[in-house]
């Protein structure tokens, strides 16, 4: 059975960083893409950034392009979120997200359970 365990989430003023990790753990396949989504309170969930797990290709949302880099360790299978300059509109529950194929932006096969962010002015 598939996991993806996150970790590195909480409480960080303005302007500060944070680095989330996501663990995956079962399956006997290749992931094909690996990224990041959140849901802030009262709004849909978004994409943020996503990785193409064999080329290491990148993708981010405009709204946090130039401070938040996605990365992969293949050898631990593990995705990493380094969130930088924080902003209090960045304040959200974070999920990680596993593809075995190629989908539409923000389409997974398997989700991880949230690690919620928060950022105080």
């Amino acid at each position: 059975q598939v996991q993806l365990v996150e970790s590195g989430g909480g409480l960080v003023q303005a302007g500060g960083s944070l680095r989330l990790s996501c663990a995956v753990s079962g399956g006997t396949f290749s992931w094909y893409r690996m990224g990041w989504s959140r849901q802030a309170p009262g709004k849909e969930r978004e994409f943020v950034a996503r990785i193409l797990w064999s080329s290491g290709t990148t993708g981010y949302a405009d709204s946090v392009r130039g401070r938040f880099t996605i990365s992969r360790d293949r050898a631990k299978n593990t995705v990493y979120l380094q969130m930088n300059t924080l902003e209090p509109e960045d304040t959200a529950v974070y999920y990680c997200a596993a593809a075995t194929g190629p989908r539409r932006t923000g389409e997974y096969d398997y989700w991880g359970q949230g690690s919620q962010v928060t950022v105080s002015s």
